[in-house]
């Protein structure tokens, strides 16, 4: 095994091994699911419609909260 594989362990602390088809069938998978989360991410962005609500300081609007 070189540097560049995945190690999997089983739970048994043994080795899994994964070979031809079910190993191209996971990386189709995850090539899936990877490029649905890369356009999630694009397309999160929205343009606000309209601008924030302000708040604004009334003159003579003066009042104490008492707990």
């Amino acid at each position: 095994m070189t540097n560049n594989e995945q190690l999997e362990l089983g739970f048994n602390g043994t080795q899994m091994r994964i070979y031809g088809r079910r190993r191209e069938q996971r990386v189709a998978r995850a090539k899936w699911w990877f490029a649905r989360m890369r356009e999630a991410v694009e397309n999160a962005w929205v343009e606000p419609t309209s601008p924030r609500a302000e708040q604004a300081w009334m003159p003579g609007a003066h009042r104490e909260l008492s707990v």
